[in-house]
């Protein structure tokens, strides 16, 4: 390991334009990553989280819920470019509902929220370099959506890709943009704290800020949750939800046993010996929904007291350095979680609310799902699950990528009578398609083709 990795590092991102805030918190993670630390949170450190409070049993006084609304802005993280689905944009312009966009549902909730609270509810996107011209484009088809002077966004961070080898910045000529990565989504505080965005929320009245991801369709404005977090007094707040099968991995909150702290346990962060012990869902029964209520308050006067520099937990992610090739340069990627700031606050609270808070799109599997007639819109512009959501599992071979599943599913098939859809193969669905019970496609051998109307059932199509 070379002396000088982390001085290559900070004067390529001083070159870059990088802000100092954020050189200053890489800094302080390269010094971790150096010492050995892994960010790695042992099964035996920690207990479960109990005795959660829900939302639907909370009283809140409506007229305190509009009064926290009306100081509380709507953050939303946006650097993300769908590339694990074939994207090279931001994935918030992926059509979700009929030809409607993430971010056209995302502008139309906040307007919705505003014309029946009255409050001023400021929408604030954290773009990266790649998401942010397509992103402020889009969203000019919404004039009314500024708010006074504030700015519409501000720019995630970005640090080198590391060798792992010797810790040094990588470099690879045949694609120089492949050598920088995004911090995680844990850059949300030096990057709202370094770009003026933190202190221009406050100069203009707003006291909270609800933050969630741009594909994560369920974390609408809330009143309720703002009266509920405004009342608690706390610094910082985290939603939760009930952990079901198909949430056995994933970050999760748990209780340190040495300070009773309550903190967030990725997956990244689980040692192998601990996996199984961490997927089950009833000793650890709440996921993290990256739903977070931030005191801004409270945020600003941290981070002035530490230099933007907040103390949260290391994540080492070993990748290559093309992610599509992996016989290319093995490297670090230094991470950190914007959920695991519940750790940094004394007196941080959680919340249970019910998945109808949580509909993220990670796979093509889920964007299926909220496309479908499972979902309907509400007038407020919310997402109802009209039954319970089908398991879809789509054949990865052929519907992976955006590409191939709009080519696949020109149409979406209703599944509002399903129970689970399995397609295996590379099959091309029609018009007017209607999925019943556990229904599954196997794999013909060769192209085939759902015809117009037919009903999908456990013995194919019919």
């Amino acid at each position: 390991m070379t002396a000088d990795g982390l001085t290559q590092a900070r004067t390529k991102m001083t070159e870059a334009g990088v802000a100092p805030t954020a050189i200053d918190v890489f800094s302080r993670f390269y010094g971790l990553l150096e010492s050995g630390e892994t960010g790695v949170v042992p099964e035996t450190d920690v207990a479960p989280l109990r005795d959660v409070p829900h939302l639907a049993d909370l009283e809140v006084d409506e007229q305190a819920a509009r009064e926290a609304l009306a100081v509380t802005a709507v953050i939303k993280l946006n650097g993300g470019l769908g590339t694990s689905m074939g994207m090279d944009r931001a994935k918030s312009l992926l059509r979700v509902r009929g030809d409607q966009t993430f971010l056209d549902v995302i502008a139309q909730q906040v307007l919705a929220a505003r014309a029946e609270t009255g409050a001023r509810l400021p929408l604030v996107l954290m773009n990266s370099f790649r998401t942010q011209e397509d992103t402020l484009e889009a969203l000019s088809r919404y004039p009314d959506l500024a708010v006074d002077d504030l700015p519409l966004d501000f720019l995630q961070n970005r640090e080198p890709k590391l060798r792992t080898a010797d810790l040094t910045p990588v470099e690879w000529p045949a694609d120089p943009s492949l050598e920088w990565c995004p911090p995680g989504h844990g850059d949300l505080y030096a990057a709202l704290y370094a770009s003026g965005t933190l202190g221009r929320l406050l100069d203009a009245g707003f006291r909270y800020a609800s933050v969630s991801n741009s594909d994560n369709l369920g974390a609408a404005p809330d009143a309720r949750i703002a009266g509920w977090f405004a009342a608690s007094g706390a610094p910082f707040a985290s939603e939760v939800a009930r952990r079901t099968p198909a949430d056995r991995k994933g970050g999760h909150l748990v209780v340190r046993r040495s300070d009773g702290r309550i903190i967030l346990r990725e997956t990244a962060q689980t040692l192998p010996e601990d996996a199984s012990a961490a997927a089950d869902i009833e000793t650890h029964p709440y996921f993290n929904t990256n739903n977070l209520w931030l005191d801004l308050r409270a945020l600003a006067e941290e981070l002035e007291r530490t230099g933007g520099v907040l103390d949260l937990p290391l994540i080492r992610n070993d990748k290559t350095v093309d992610p599509t090739d992996p016989s290319s340069t093995p490297v670090v990627q230094i991470e950190s979680a914007m959920g695991a700031a519940i750790e940094v606050f004394d007196g941080a609270a959680v919340l249970e609310v019910d998945r109808s808070r949580f509909l993220p799109v990670k796979t093509t599997n889920d964007l299926l799902v909220l496309r479908s007639d499972v979902y309907r819109s509400t007038e407020e512009h919310r997402l109802v699950a009209t039954v319970d959501a089908p398991l879809v599992d789509l054949d990865p071979k052929h519907y992976k990528t955006i590409a191939a599943f709009d080519a696949r599913l020109p149409s979406t098939p209703s599944l509002a009578r399903a129970s689970a859809l399995t397609v295996r193969g590379d099959w091309t669905f029609g018009r007017d398609v209607v999925v019943v019970g556990q229904a599954e496609l196997t794999d013909a051998g060769s192209s085939a083709q759902v015809p117009d109307g037919a009903t999908v059932t456990a013995d194919g199509v019919a």
